[in-house]
């Protein structure tokens, strides 16, 4: 079994998947605009993302799409993507770089489960947990 994380955006699908690309690593393997689909959009919605996939080195996805207003359920509140490194200091360069722009909830710093551990919301409203190397419990 597969699990992938699917995000929904307010129109800046394709600005944050080259975002997290660059963060991350990995390949961005799809970024389909809405043109052409048959997902009824408006014009102004034709370039944006129905669906896009980045492809994480290990072979995990992360996907998402642009969801037009009137398709929209609201910001992304309920969920967060966890990303789990064991060298503390990628830990803290994905995290400095998730939270520029965004608003960091819980600054990374040693906790009793992790050497780093924070949490933040990055500047396209996706949020994240990020930990660096765990504890012996």
């Amino acid at each position: 079994m597969k699990l992938a994380p699917y995000l929904f955006y307010d129109g800046r699908c394709e600005a944050a998947f080259t975002a997290y690309q660059s963060i991350l690593g990995g390949k961005i393997e799809a970024m389909l605009p809405y043109e052409g689909s048959p997902s009824p959009v408006g014009p102004d919605w034709a370039s944006k993302i129905m669906h896009a996939c980045l492809v994480l080195p290990g072979g995990q996805m992360l996907m998402a799409s642009d969801a037009p207003p009137e398709q929209s359920n609201g910001p992304m509140q309920s969920v967060s993507v966890s990303i789990g490194v064991e060298d503390n200091a990628q830990a803290e360069r994905i995290f400095a770089a998730l939270a520029e722009g965004g608003t960091v909830h819980m600054p990374i710093a040693e906790t009793f489960w992790a050497e780093r551990f924070g949490m933040l919301t990055d500047r396209y409203g996706a949020h994240w947990m990020v930990s660096g190397a765990a504890k012996a419990m």
